[in-house]
């Protein structure tokens, strides 16, 4: 047996598809409603389980998601997926609330800098936000997911300390999170700085609260995965065709590219025998349709294989 395949991988990876959020947000061009929903029910039946359908955030900021109270009531639903809808703020909670999401999310930052730049407020400060929104949450049966930007480097910082990491994500879960998901938000992160951010988040987190959301600037997004996974994380955010980027993480060559591609995902833990539950020729299918209708840029390379 190869010292690959004998590491402790998980039997199982949860992806949470976040390209119909995180993704759509920072494309330039509109996408439409129908586009929108499209994509959503194509990726659900494709197998996706765990999906990102919008963001209640002032239309001011992402005018993208300024439609998600509509994609929300328009969603052919199925009982077995969890649409999550982010909620910065109380307000965002209500709405979510009105449009029918089955769960919210709310998002930190390891970084002053970052969390700044991004809300306008330091981390101690918009993790006191969160404090009416997990208790509406909590009254309306309604699971939180938590996220922390930033974990392994800041546009404006540079490196950023596994402690705070840790801190955050920390307070998260204390607050009544079920799951934060870690973010390289820059990409910058290797694989030995991901099992470094694991190896500490945990001393205070369960590993099985935690989830990988890397983005893929350097081309490191699928080994950082890949080394996460090694230390027992099983739940991966992705987003179909690479769709994304952060408008908050740098400009020209510095911006951060895309999340890694659910496609890409799919195809390195299929090769690891790894259970997704996801169909992978039809994800393809629904990323190259998707990207054909809109006219925006392929960037998964499994779907540009498959063209």
């Amino acid at each position: 047996m190869s010292q690959l395949t004998s590491l402790a991988l998980p039997k199982r990876v949860r992806i949470v598809e976040v390209g119909a959020r995180d993704g759509l947000q920072n494309e330039k061009q509109t996408v439409s409603i129908e586009a929108k929903l499209q994509l959503i029910e194509g990726l659900v039946d494709a197998g996706i389980r765990h999906l990102e359908a919008g963001s209640f955030v002032s239309p001011k900021w992402v005018p993208q998601m300024a439609d998600s109270s509509e994609v929300f009531q328009r969603l052919n639903r199925k009982s077995s997926v969890r649409y999550t809808a982010l909620t910065p703020n109380l307000k965002g909670l209500e709405s979510a609330i009105e449009a029918g999401a089955s769960e919210v999310a709310v998002f930190g930052a390891a970084s002053e800098a970052f969390s700044q730049k991004n809300i306008n407020c330091s981390i101690s400060e918009s993790l006191a936000r969160f404090e009416p929104v997990m208790s509406l949450a909590e009254e309306q049966g309604l699971p939180v997911r938590g996220y922390v930007s930033c974990v392994m480097g800041c546009p404006y910082e540079g490196e950023i300390a596994p402690e705070k990491v840790t801190d955050v994500s920390a307070e998260l879960i204390n607050m009544g999170c079920y799951e934060v998901s870690l973010g390289d938000t820059v990409g910058v992160g290797t694989p030995m700085k991901a099992q470094q951010v694991i190896e500490q988040v945990t001393k205070r987190v369960p590993v099985g609260k935690l989830a990988a959301h890397f983005h893929d600037t350097y081309g490191q997004a699928l080994a950082n995965i890949l080394a996460v996974l090694q230390m027992g994380v099983s739940v991966v955010d992705s987003s179909v065709a690479g769709l994304g980027g952060c408008p908050y993480a740098g400009t020209g060559r510095n911006a951060a590219s895309g999340n890694v591609a659910t496609e890409d995902v799919l195809y390195m833990l299929n090769g690891l025998g790894i259970e997704t539950g996801v169909d992978l020729d039809k994800l393809v299918a629904v990323s190259n349709a998707f990207c054909g209708e809109t006219g925006i840029s392929q960037r998964a390379k499994i779907s540009l294989a498959k063209q």
